[in-house]
């Protein structure tokens, strides 16, 4: 565990005065995804850094990271993060680094410092939402119906759609600053020239997507870590909860065997030249009755330690091949991720919510067994390593919070 998160300078200093067997991770943001990247890593004996912008996210509290620490935010100082990256780069010696939020994907892309080694390459490709659906169109991928305000007349395109319809930005982080979210449902026109109105005055590129009937229960999300040359790693889950219920974050996730997601999540992929770590994101369309894609994430996400654990392990994958080590995958198996603070609530304050979790895997939820036995892992529970949970409580409980959309 990191003694305490510190300032920029105290930070390198510390890095500065480690000695490291093998080559640090950074880890960007230090909340839920980037905890359970460093757990992943940390299992190895990789030495973990964490970085953000405020000290608030579960993840330097973890018995996982090394050290911990604050950086300038790229969205907002994109070559101040820059020079700070490059000082702990310079620290360490060499860094690989993991984003967990798209900007932060983003901002070690861009900063370009020589030492820091990135896992992944082409993200642009995929993770632009514009880009990602015209290469759906042209594989024959589908996707909901979605029209661009520069090559569409906004009006004409409502009109196809009819309302209400959804505007997304085609970059997300970037997005939700200039609009509120990265999905935004609007009912009549002038709900939506407000928000292209919004957009516009930030530079920022957004579609117009039909409103998609969604089957509630039925997504299916492709975990993987494809190489720059070899096999991919590949496990696909069903968000079979979400908090809240009908289009909220993963809740609750479970393995399942859909061969047709994984091919089709492969093929964007691969056409786009992408390399590194994704989740490829589909619902089900009740009125097509198939899967439409909505998102590829060039990065882990929230419930990376369900792959993690049942055997397809991505961040370590990831980090073996940017620093030349063995790594082999094994056979993969079955497996449910909880995050436990919003099931909670869902069943606190969810009259329509029954309980999917019967009383054996309450039983080893509460005992802990579930960290060496059974098929049921967490996304921060842990109590081999609890700091983070009482991180998270203190975070839920007070006026202190941490916001991240993951």
């Amino acid at each position: 565990m990191a003694e305490q998160f510190l300032d920029t300078d105290a930070l390198v200093d510390a890095v500065a005065d480690a000695e490291f067997d093998r080559t640090p991770a950074v880890v960007a943001n230090a909340h839920i995804t980037g905890l359970s990247v460093a757990r992943a890593l940390d299992a190895h004996g990789v030495p973990v850094i964490a970085i953000d912008q405020v000290g608030d996210g579960v993840a330097p509290h973890s018995d996982a990271i090394d050290f911990a620490g604050r950086v300038r935010y790229p969205l907002d100082d994109p070559q101040g993060f820059a020079e700070d990256l490059a000082a702990i780069a310079d620290a360490a010696g060499e860094v690989v680094a993991f984003g967990c939020m798209d900007e932060w994907v983003h901002g070690f892309a861009d900063a370009g410092v020589e030492n820091v080694t990135l896992p992944w390459g082409n993200h642009v490709s995929v993770l632009d939402k514009s880009r990602l659906y015209k290469r759906a169109e042209e594989l024959g991928v589908p996707y909901p119906e979605t029209y661009f305000p520069s090559e569409t007349d906004p009006d004409a395109a409502a009109e196809e759609l009819g309302f209400p319809l959804v505007v997304k930005p085609a970059r997300k982080r970037e997005g939700e600053e200039a609009i509120g979210s990265n999905v935004v449902e609007v009912v009549n026109g002038e709900e939506l020239h407000d928000v292209l109105d919004a957009a516009a005055a930030a530079g920022v590129e957004v579609m117009l997507q039909e409103k998609v009937n969604i089957a509630t229960g039925k997504d299916r999300s492709l975990a993987s870590y494809v190489p720059e040359a070899g096999d991919p790693i590949a496990v696909v889950g069903n968000a079979a909860v979400r908090f809240p219920l009908e289009f909220g974050t993963s809740c609750l996730v479970e393995t399942v065997d859909a061969p047709e997601i994984e091919a089709r999540a492969l093929s964007v992929i691969e056409d786009a030249g992408y390399y590194g770590i994704s989740e490829s994101e589909f619902v089900y369309d009740a009125d097509r009755e198939e899967y439409v894609l909505l998102d590829i994430n060039t990065r882990p996400w929230k419930w990376v330690s369900l792959p993690v654990s049942v055997g397809a392990d991505l961040p370590y994958a990831a980090y073996a091949d940017a620093t030349g080590e063995a790594f082999k995958a094994g056979e993969i198996g079955d497996g449910r991720w909880v995050y436990l603070r919003d099931y909670l609530t869902l069943l606190a304050g969810e009259e329509t919510f029954w309980d999917v979790l019967d009383t054996g895997d309450w039983a080893s939820l509460v005992s802990g067994a579930f960290e060496t036995e059974g098929t049921l892992t967490t996304g921060v529970y842990r109590p081999s390593d609890p700091v983070p949970t009482a991180q998270l409580i203190d975070t839920e409980f007070t006026d202190r919070d941490y916001y991240c959309s993951c």
